[in-house]
């Protein structure tokens, strides 16, 4: 059976922002999915179409590939490189992280001394505020290691921590694409036609998997993605209703969906027949491919299973391993059935 750390090892040393997956994680997802399903496909979106071929109803499983990114957009005399987003981040946390380019160039980002108050903390920090040093002391060397429009990832791979925990970079989404790669493995004989699809360009509005649920035209629709979750001392005081290790999410509503309850209803059976935990997810806000998949047509039933996770989009995204297994066991159990 795979191992979800060192899946999620050799995901991350590939990980590509929105736009370029096929430079890097696209071409490894597609060699560990080839022993596991029929025919694999690319579209003009770059997403990875994986058809366990059978003679029911449609089934598309989703998990998007893409990653949040930085992208160069100049340098300054001094060397530093100002960086835009390729995704949603919260800038103050970017401070002092480590990012990488594909050509091997390092750096580590930083907030400019003009954004610093008197007493030497933080302003509200812009992405404008910050910079990346990738050792240069002029703008011509810093050109010379990177041009305008290069694109740069977190660095430094998951590793595991205390209990069952692994904690590192892009468990948005690469550890939902971990869990296709286990139900895959996991499927038998499935009465369902099966579409296992890594998305591309989720964190920029969806926009693979739009045009991969129009294509494919599934019944049913499931997404793979990430979620918060509430066993934090940042959480202390509220409810808290979703905890890491006790089982993957169903999705019952978030900022960009309300998921089918027949759907739903159907998961959890699978679940308890199959002796598996699932927690129930409501988001008051952020969204997944989930959206796009149920608006590709008028019959979809559509919903999300999600690995609970904390600290997301940052460079130390932590979940439980347990729950990404129980994850692609539930979806294997209900292709099977």
């Amino acid at each position: 059976m795979f191992d979800v750390l060192q899946l999620h090892q050799a995901l991350v040393a590939a990980a590509r922002p929105s736009g370029a997956e096929h430079t890097g994680i696209a071409k490894v997802l597609k060699e560990m999915a080839a022993p596991y399903v029929d025919e694999i496909t690319t579209d003009a979106m770059g997403n990875l179409i994986c058809h366990k071929k059978g003679k029911g109803k449609k089934v598309m499983l989703c998990a998007h590939m893409d990653a949040i990114g930085f992208m160069v957009t100049g340098a300054d005399k001094w060397g530093g490189l100002s960086i835009a987003p390729i995704g949603g981040f919260d800038p103050a946390s970017l401070i002092n992280a480590r990012i990488v380019f594909p050509n091997g160039t390092r750096g580590i980002i930083k907030a400019k001394e003009a954004a610093k108050t008197l007493s030497g903390g933080w302003t509200s920090i812009k992405m404008t505020d910050l910079y990346v040093d990738i050792g240069a002391c002029s703008e011509k060397e810093a050109m010379k290691k990177v041009s305008v429009g290069d694109l740069a990832v977190y660095e430094g791979l998951p590793q595991a921590v205390a209990g069952h925990k692994i904690m590192g970079p892009y468990a948005d989404d690469l550890i939902g694409c971990v869990v296709l790669l286990l139900a895959m493995e996991q499927l038998e004989s499935s009465k369902y036609d099966v579409y296992f699809v890594f998305s591309t360009q989720e964190e920029v509005g969806s926009r693979g998997a739009k045009t991969a649920s129009l294509a494919i035209k599934p019944d049913i629709a499931i997404a793979t993605d990430v979620c918060g979750c509430d066993d934090t001392p940042m959480q202390d005081g509220k409810n808290r209703v979703i905890f890491l290790g006790k089982g993957p999410t169903v999705k019952i509503k978030d900022a960009s969906v309300i998921c089918s309850p027949e759907l739903n209803a159907q998961l959890k059976k699978t679940a308890k027949k199959a002796d598996l935990t699932v927690q129930d997810e409501i988001l008051l806000g952020g969204g997944t491919d989930t959206c796009s998949m149920q608006m590709s047509g008028p019959d979809v039933m559509a919903t999300c299973v999600s690995i609970p996770t904390r600290h997301i989009h940052s460079a130390a995204e932590m979940y439980d391993w347990r729950d990404v297994e129980q994850a692609g066991a539930l979806l294997a159990a209900f292709l099977n059935q």
